[in-house]
């Protein structure tokens, strides 16, 4: 089927359609347009439509953009404004007779005034509220509690039924603990997955694999429904259930209660989403729309299912795009479409569309280097001299961006006629490892870079520095432990105060370390992340570049241990014990609570996750890891699709030794190798101005995207190759890439590295003072009950209810500081607790220090004798 294009002026969508929002084209915009023009229209009221996307985050700015655009649009059609300053959506609700125009006018004052009734919420959300509104007639136990963390009990239910299975046999287990768990996690996380191979030999290893697969599968529903907890997942599972029966209570509700339904990132979606959908409302339904882009899904790890958007695409009834790219500027977008244009990324229904560009002019100027798609070649001789490993090409590739963005920055180029700052760059790569090593060449060059990929707090540098200094606690006697916790930023110690302290040094973090260890015991990890902000700990770490994300994190990792060891009333010993669990290697990262906070909202160069810049756009965008990517060999649990038609989604949990293992890792790497073509366009589509991006003939570069797209293709061809090899020579890749160029898909640049630009001299801002209070407080307004307005009163106001009231205010007496006891409350110690007066310890900057016992060394180092 072909598609169409798509605009706002096109009659309102009827029946399933499938609309393709390429990156850029306005796909949020053209959601709120659609709701408007429902409404406005009189084909439904907005509580009578669905509006569905794919997280919390998204849901909230959808809500408030459908919210704002209807509100424009009530303000328009009250007060038509000139015709030059209407856009398309407008012009259409305006050229209507007068009648009609009050008409629309009021069903959009009527949709804002019960606007809270709308339904635009997460899929999770929404089957929530479908099971709720069952009551009786469904399936779902309604005092069962939401959590969205299951680890814990799968851990117990795999030690349960790996000893039951183990336990007593003469033989070595034929799988270990670990196998087990790594199987249970992905059974469960993909729990709809068909588990492989079926035709496992019984009473071999394989089938063994698959039989506690599916033990696990069946003892986490039960003990769940025990418990009486469900997984976010649960919810799908039970609506899709309970839709099974076309004439269901949960098929009837939901058809009665919404006649138009809009779902957002279509191409997220998984089978058990789309069955729901699916079975409520295709053929039912006034209209279901799916918009989302094929080119970009790329969540396959955590249950997006590409496979499945394309089988609902074909049972749309009509499929369109949007046409128009309102993101880049007309020399990226055209660059783009010369690099990928007409491939088919992973699939070949996974096409890269032509799309228009609505900027033709760009908004970067004044750069060093203004093109819109800059390529960077690493050359083997002249820049890593003969070394192709692949550390070497990444130290080169860091330190050339890092001087490429210096130059940039102080070239004072603008953006949009305004001054390009460092936040309105980006560098956007696979993985946090790489992230972490661009942040430290960029900080070598003076600039500030923050992290904003929503990485696990858990995985940071604070994380490992938080266990080496428990683990001083907990051993404060072993000179070897202490000396390794001084080294961390907690305790900020360097390596020559180390090698010159001798053992007067080891005394004194010995005894540091048993303090803490006390004031753990007393108050928890709070309060020993506190004593040590008194002794110095954020002008410590302030005093570096980038202090601020070492600060938050440690803060962050303080505060998570806090709250486990209260809710879980843990002792030193299995706090650290906690913690090492976590920092395992086969933990699985936990979201929420966990997820690395913003270090500072200062300027500063964004370091984001590919994954976690989809959606996001910035002026500038640097790309320094597209011709880098590793492919094991193996895989540990294979994901993959079967032939065609049936296409099932699989994990092959059977290991190594079974029947199907050779064809399912085969057909996981192809499906990987799609997946990172996909990532490749989503990354490049990030920028507004212009895209810098590096090729080098590392031992990574076969299996890498861009090589791949580059040197496994011509311009014309759509099938992009899952390895390619590297070329021989230097000249043979300059080659390869000029013709390239020459086609308009980039300007290729050496990768020579730049002059060193000095440091930005940061300035501290002038006029800052103590704000004042200046505002009158209007005391005759208040807020009041029914209750206190029929309350009896006396002459003086006051109430004779005999209620509960405020104590009176008294002034205490004053008395001399040497008639207080020791146990009279007032200031204490922040690193023991104890009365100021009593305190055994010297403060060095402690506020509650009294004169005497104040000094200038840091109360862990100089102990002294109780007063």
């Amino acid at each position: 089927m072909s598609a169409r294009h798509f605009a706002i002026t096109d009659p309102l969508p009827e029946g399933t359609v499938l609309l393709e929002a390429s990156a850029g084209t306005g796909k949020t915009w053209t959601i709120a347009a659609l709701v408007t023009r429902y409404v406005a229209e009189g084909v439904v009221t907005l509580p009578e439509m669905l509006v569905v996307t794919f997280g919390r985050a998204a849901s909230q700015e959808l809500r408030s953009r459908v919210r704002e655009q209807l509100y424009a649009a009530e303000r328009a059609l009250d007060d038509p404004p000139p015709v030059e300053d209407r856009d398309q959506l407008l012009t259409l609700l305006l050229a209507v007779d007068e009648d009609e125009r009050l008409l629309r006018l009021e069903r959009l004052r009527t949709a804002l005034t019960s606007f809270d009734a709308a339904t635009i919420a997460t899929t999770h959300q929404f089957c929530q509220q479908v099971l709720r509104s069952l009551g009786v007639a469904g399936n779902t136990d309604a005092g069962a509690q939401l959590v969205d963390d299951l680890d814990d009990l799968l851990v117990e239910v795999v030690d349960d039924l790996y000893l039951r299975g183990f336990v007593g046999a003469t033989n070595r287990p034929i799988f270990s603990r670990r196998d087990a768990l790594a199987i249970a996690r992905r059974a469960i996380e993909d729990d709809h997955a068909t588990l492989a191979p079926s035709a496992a030999e019984p009473g071999s290893v394989a089938a063994r694999r698959v039989g506690f697969a599916q033990v696990v599968r069946r003892e986490m529903d039960v003990r769940k429904r025990r418990l009486q907890v469900m997984h976010y997942n649960d919810l799908l599972t039970q609506l899709a259930d309970a839709l099974t029966d076309k004439d269901s209570p949960a098929r009837a509700r939901m058809q009665a209660r919404w006649r138009v339904v809009l779902v957002d990132e279509f191409q997220d979606t998984d089978p058990v989403q789309w069955q729901v959908l699916d079975r409520a409302f295709t053929g039912v339904a006034h209209a279901m729309v799916l918009i989302g882009d094929p080119k970009q899904a790329i969540y396959a790890f955590r249950g997006g299912d590409i496979v499945t958007y394309l089988e609902a695409a074909q049972t749309a009834q009509e499929q369109a795009t949007l046409p128009c790219n309102f993101r880049s500027d007309a020399g990226l977008v055209r660059s783009i479409g010369a690099l990928l244009g007409g491939a088919a990324l992973g699939d070949p229904q996974i096409i890269v569309h032509d799309v228009e560009a609505q900027r033709t002019q760009s908004r970067l100027h004044g750069a060093p280097h203004p093109e819109p798609l800059r390529l960077r070649q690493v050359r083997q001789r002249e820049h890593l001299r003969g070394n192709s490993k692949v550390g070497a090409v990444r130290a080169h590739i860091a330190r050339d961006l890092a001087l490429d963005v210096a130059a940039l920055l102080d070239s004072g180029a603008t953006f949009d006629g305004r001054p390009l700052h460092a936040r309105d760059v980006a560098v956007i790569a696979h993985t946090s490892r790489t992230l972490i090593e661009i942040q430290q060449a960029l900080r070598d060059v003076g600039i500030h870079a923050v992290s904003t990929g929503g990485s696990n707090v858990l995985q940071s540098k604070a994380a490992h520095d938080w266990l080496a200094l428990l683990t001083a606690m907990a051993a404060p006697h072993r000179s070897m432990l202490t000396r390794a916790a001084a080294l961390t930023d907690l305790v900020g110690l360097d390596v020559e105060r180390l090698a010159t302290g001798g053992d007067d040094l080891d005394d004194e973090l010995a005894a540091l370390m048993r303090r803490l260890a006390t004031v753990y015991a007393r108050q928890g990890a709070a309060a020993v992340i506190e004593s040590l902000t008194v002794a110095g700990l954020p002008a410590r770490v302030l005093g570096r570049v980038g202090g601020e994300r070492e600060l938050t994190d440690l803060r962050h990792v303080g505060q998570l241990l806090h709250e486990v060891g209260q809710r879980e009333q843990l002792g030193l010993v299995a706090l650290l014990e906690w913690l090492q669990a976590q920092l395992a290697d086969d933990t699985p990262v936990a979201a929420g609570a966990r997820t690395r906070r913003l270090d500072s909202d200062a300027a500063a160069v964004q370091l984001v996750t590919v994954h976690g810049s989809k959606g996001l756009q910035y002026p500038v965008v640097y790309l320094p890891a597209l011709s880098d990517r590793w492919v094991s060999k193996e895989a540990d649990i294979p994901l993959f699709h079967t032939e065609a038609p049936q296409r099932t989604r699989c994990i092959d949990v059977g290991g190594p030794s079974g029947p199907e293992w050779a064809d399912s890792v085969r057909r996981h790497k192809a499906e990987e190798a799609g997946e990172s073509l996909r990532l490749l366009y989503v990354a490049l589509t990030r920028a507004q101005s212009q895209v810098v991006a590096w090729w080098a003939p590392s031992n990574n570069v076969a299996a890498a995207p861009l090589h791949r797209a580059l040197f496994g293709r011509s311009p014309i061809q759509a099938e992009i190759p899952d390895t390619v090899a590297a070329p021989k020579t230097d000249d043979d890749a300059t080659e390869r890439l000029s013709r390239w160029a020459e086609v308009g898909a980039f300007t290729l640049e050496p990768a020579d590295l730049g002059d060193p630009v000095p440091a930005p001299v940061l300035t501290a801002p002038s006029g800052l003072g103590i704000g004042r209070f200046d505002r009158v407080v209007d005391t005759s307004w208040r807020r009041t009950s029914y209750s206190a307005l029929s309350a009896p009163r006396d002459a003086e106001g006051h109430e004779l209810s005999g209620g509960v009231g405020s104590e009176p205010e008294v002034v205490p007496a004053t008395t001399s500081p040497r008639s207080r006891s020791s146990s009279t409350r007032g200031p204490r110690c922040l690193a023991c607790s104890r009365a100021a007066t009593t305190c055994p310890h010297r403060w060095p900057t402690c506020r509650w220090a009294p004169p005497s016992a104040r000094s200038s060394t840091p109360c862990w180092s100089t102990p002294t004798r109780r007063p």
